[in-house]
């Protein structure tokens, strides 16, 4: 992948990754999920979907310019983001076990990158 697409590729999965705090947010603020005006009249919400909207048309974007074996692999990395992201945002713990999965992760995604 070039320099680029490798770039956008990463922020890609920034935006799903801080999409996925955003869903969290929207989720704390709903009081009582029965009603749907909670639902629609959700900053928190609205913001979380036009961001994953977006990143969504850019991830098409990426996949039509790097192929699917190399660009797919850095998603995972949102499994190592989005906890820090909670850590850093909402005060959640992150533990030893999340820690130990991330480097996996970052072990498969260095290894896949390059068998290409």
């Amino acid at each position: 992948m070039t320099p680029l697409v490798t770039t956008i590729t990463i922020l890609c999965v920034l935006g799903i990754s801080l999409g996925q705090i955003l869903f969290k947010k929207a989720a704390m603020t709903i009081v009582d999920a029965s009603q749907w005006q909670q639902w629609v009249f959700n900053g928190w919400l609205i913001v979380a979907l036009a961001l994953y909207g977006i990143t969504t048309l850019v991830w098409i974007w990426v996949l039509r310019h790097a192929p699917l074996h190399l660009a797919y692999p850095f998603m995972a990395l949102a499994f190592l983001i989005v906890p820090c992201l909670g850590w850093l945002f909402m005060g959640e713990p992150v533990r030893l076990a999340t820690w130990a999965g991330g480097a996996l992760i970052l072990l498969g995604i260095t290894i896949a990158s390059r068998a290409a």
